[in-house]
């Protein structure tokens, strides 16, 4: 799912292709991408793009006449800049908006369609859409310990859950917790005040470095490979790769359609946390530590 760096990066690499631009038509694919009735979807025909903004993982284009267009891109949704009137694509395709200097087409990739788009009349409707979460970058420490122990869940749920954080997901919760040195599965209310103030330090310099990151890579092209699974990540992604710290495999927790990521050794004391799936599985056999690992494989040379 494109997270914060993604989106703010889309929305950086549309600003000059379209804001002032008037969106000549919208065509629509799937009927189903657009999750709201009234107004239709037809009403921004015709009408200039006044601005484009950020409400945690969703991009929301301005138009004249007070109406907004929210877009949400969910896991595999992405965007792609054509020539004007360009054809959508038939497997991919959801919709694509005309502007008189390119077209812009919204894919999914994935049976499951889950990508939307809203559109609503004034600031108060768009207000629905926010979700009140705390933006990370240039958050106070105060703030961000308030946001944190609002609950008691594990690091990796709270900084993923969009009512409580801005903008992260679940690749960069990994990357996040592996330069602050903590588990991913550490209850929030557990932390010591200095494992509080490296966790919002490792927020901010993360996310800051991948904004960075990205908008080099695309100079002034339009982001063509938004992904979630990038080899310069330090876990994220890396299952049984080195960790770029300290050379240790990385370790992974698999649960539902998502895995965390992390490393044994630098953020867990070398404890290897239990994949529920596979504790049923293989019971004692799941080994506690990494060098219980490295023995476990040994075992079976």
């Amino acid at each position: 799912m494109p997270e914060l760096p993604d989106v703010l990066l889309y929305i950086e690499s549309l600003k000059p292709r379209i804001l002032g631009q008037t969106l000549e038509r919208v065509r629509l694919a799937s009927p189903f991408v657009v999750r709201s009735f009234a107004p239709p979807i037809s009403a921004i025909n015709n009408r200039r793009i006044c601005g484009l903004r950020r409400l945690g993982k969703q991009i929301v284009l301005e138009f004249e006449g007070n109406l907004f267009l929210i877009i949400h891109l969910m896991i595999a949704g992405r965007f792609q800049w054509k020539e004007r009137a360009a054809k959508i694509p038939g497997k991919l395709g959801l919709a694509a908006f005309d502007f008189p200097s390119g077209t812009l087409l919204l894919t999914e990739a994935g049976s499951k369609k889950r990508a939307s788009l809203h559109l609503v009349e004034g600031e108060g409707n768009l207000a629905r859409f926010d979700r009140g979460a705390l933006e990370v970058l240039g958050s106070s420490l105060d703030a961000f310990r308030d946001a944190l122990t609002r609950e008691n869940h594990t690091l990796k749920r709270s900084l993923t859950d969009p009512r409580l954080f801005s903008g992260v997901g679940n690749a960069y919760s990994d990357e996040i917790l592996h330069r602050a040195r903590l588990s991913p599965m550490k209850l929030t209310q557990k932390l010591s005040h200095e494992e509080t103030a490296r966790l919002h330090a490792a927020t901010q310099s993360t996310l800051s470095e991948w904004i960075q990151r990205l908008k080099n890579e695309t100079g002034t092209d339009f982001p063509s490979k938004v992904t979630a699974f990038r080899p310069e990540m330090a876990v994220h992604g890396r299952y049984g790769k080195p960790c770029p710290t300290c050379g240790s495999p990385v370790q992974r927790i698999v649960y539902a359609e998502n895995e965390c990521n992390y490393c044994a050794t630098c953020q867990t004391d070398g404890r290897l946390l239990a994949d529920r799936a596979l504790s049923r599985l293989l019971k004692e056999d799941w080994p506690r530590s990494l060098d219980e690992w490295e023995m476990h494989f040994e075992s079976r040379k």
